[in-house]
């Protein structure tokens, strides 16, 4: 896809633009259609302004050109921190996006931005995760990730961040889209996570740069993830949760829904669960995804595969887990089998279980199936096993 740079003036017009007061993502994308660039929307007249069905306080506005100042001073601030514009009119602007109802006239990046022209899939969720909806996440995002779609989420807590970070580990793409600036960061826990995105995955955000992370900015960013995507994956969350926004959006979008079933005794499957009812993709591996998308689009992801390392998607982890497996003593197999990937298991309750093998011994092995990644200690000496 060809870069389109834009000129420091060209750059400045798009953004006294998106800076202009009231008027919002809908008008300004008419505004564009009708005059095709900003320049052009700053050389026209108040009367033609409102000839196109602007308001007199907006026309004014913009006549005026009293958002300019403040343009600069987002060019600044783009600069400081390495952030680019991309406009809906650049070719490296996502295609999917332009075509929902509302799309943003502008984008905020930061990182690797021919990423924007990759085939993308949301994986959202509760901020509030169990242990078995985050090991669902990570599998799942790994497995897609390596299967060549970029995972796009929305880097909060939980569900969020465990796609991120297992899509990265993975050797695959990743994507954040904010609901503040691209120069800010939210949550304040995920600083390593956000630096690891800039420079191996891409940070995006229609809001101007400084832009805090306003409640209502979410449901407003989660309209870019299903629209930037291919479909969306709802892993955990409940009814009435972020997550079950973003699956309306995108079926208004006409966009594919995909859900992980849960346990019908856990509010954070509610909303996965009532999508998949309501006729959402019951999704169990990578595989119930790749096969609802077109067949030029899953040509395309096996190239991108392949292209990488080779890789054999989820096949050849499990060929290589089993290697491990059987190279592991009774005691490692009988602890393996012991622990459950979706309920943490107490070390307690595995010394009370192997009472013929001292606690030494078991904590021993314990750490050995840690370390070969096959388990994985929560806090306050809980175990699952990593799925």
């Amino acid at each position: 896809m060809a870069a389109s740079a834009l000129s420091k003036e060209e750059e400045l017009h798009w953004l006294a633009l998106r800076l202009v007061p009231g008027l919002g993502t809908r008008k300004a994308g008419l505004l564009l259609q009708q005059f095709r660039s900003p320049q052009a929307i700053f050389r026209a007249s108040r009367t033609e302004l409102e000839g196109a069905g602007l308001p007199g306080s907006i026309a004014q506005s913009i006549a005026s050109g009293c958002s300019f100042e403040d343009a600069v001073d987002q060019q600044e601030k783009m600069l400081a921190c390495g952030a680019a514009l991309v406009p809906i009119h650049d070719p490296r602007f996502p295609a999917l996006l332009k075509e929902i109802y509302d799309p943003p006239i502008a984008l905020f990046a930061r990182g690797r931005l021919e990423l924007l022209g990759s085939t993308g899939l949301g994986v959202v969720g509760t901020r509030r995760p169990t242990q078995y909806g985050i090991a669902a996440a990570e599998r799942l995002a790994a497995d897609l990730a390596q299967a060549g779609l970029a995972i796009v989420s929305g880097m909060a807590r939980g569900i969020d961040t465990a796609a991120h970070r297992s899509a990265l580990a993975a050797g695959g793409e990743s994507i954040a889209v904010f609901g503040c600036g691209v120069d800010e960061l939210y949550p304040a826990e995920n600083r390593k996570l956000r630096d690891d995105l800039a420079v191996k995955g891409l940070l995006l955000s229609e809001f101007l740069m400084g832009a805090p992370a306003y409640p209502q900015n979410f449901p407003i960013r989660n309209r870019i993830i299903s629209g930037m995507s291919v479909g969306v994956l709802i892993v955990e969350g409940a009814q009435y949760s972020g997550s079950a926004i973003t699956a309306r959006m995108a079926l208004d979008q006409q966009r594919e829904v995909f859900a992980v079933p849960g346990s019908i005794m856990s509010k954070m499957s509610w909303g996965p669960n009532l999508l998949i009812k309501q006729g959402a993709k019951l999704v169990q591996d990578w595989n119930d995804v790749l096969v609802e998308l077109p067949a030029e689009t899953r040509r395309e992801l096996a190239a991108r595969a392949q292209a990488r390392q080779g890789v054999q998607m989820s096949l050849k982890n499990k060929d290589e887990e089993g290697e491990v497996r059987d190279e592991l003593g009774t005691l490692s197999r009988s602890l393996l089998a012991a622990i459950p990937a979706d309920v943490p298991v107490h070390l307690d309750h595995l010394v009370e279980t192997f009472e013929t093998q001292s606690s030494s011994e078991i904590i021993a092995e314990l750490f050995n199936l840690e370390m070969l990644g096959l388990i994985r200690q929560l806090p306050g000496k809980n175990f699952v096993k990593v799925w």
